[in-house]
């Protein structure tokens, strides 16, 4: 059981690993060992989400998911087939912890009173600009 957040969970039965060759570090491993993982985690089944968190995640990583309902997460940093594979299991708790988190409502605030009084004198002043300006006319 992998922990998302306080009793927010996902089983590691939900989640696909794929290997493959990385470009990143490794000298010569790159060219004989698959390093690069490719984590695959399928929303639509997992059972440690209830419908409101899916629904949630399909809104908030929309981008990240495929139409299958795959979350892909890929990591090809390190040297190693299981430190990638760490770090691609930490990219997606921390995406999903993102995701799920309450995201307050925005209070609506007005026009502080003091900035409405420094933009009438701002016009104020502007306005005696252009009436010094205009020709006076000698009768």
């Amino acid at each position: 059981m992998i922990r998302i957040n306080g009793d927010t969970g996902i089983s590691e039965g939900d989640i696909v690993y794929r290997f493959s060759r990385s470009s990143g570090p490794g000298g010569q491993n790159v060219n004989k060992l698959s390093t690069r993982v490719t984590l695959l985690f399928d929303i639509n089944h997992s059972r440690g989400l209830t419908v409101e968190q899916k629904q949630l995640l399909f809104e908030r990583l929309s981008s990240r998911i495929s139409d299958d309902g795959l979350l892909t997460v890929v990591s090809q940093m390190h040297r190693t087939q299981s430190a990638n594979r760490k770090s691609a299991q930490n990219r997606l708790v921390e995406l999903l912890k993102y995701a799920l988190r309450d995201i307050p409502a925005r209070k609506e605030t007005g026009i502080p009173h003091g900035e409405k009084r420094k933009r009438l004198l701002r016009k104020r002043r502007r306005s005696e600009i252009k009436q010094m300006r205009k020709s006076v006319a000698f009768d």
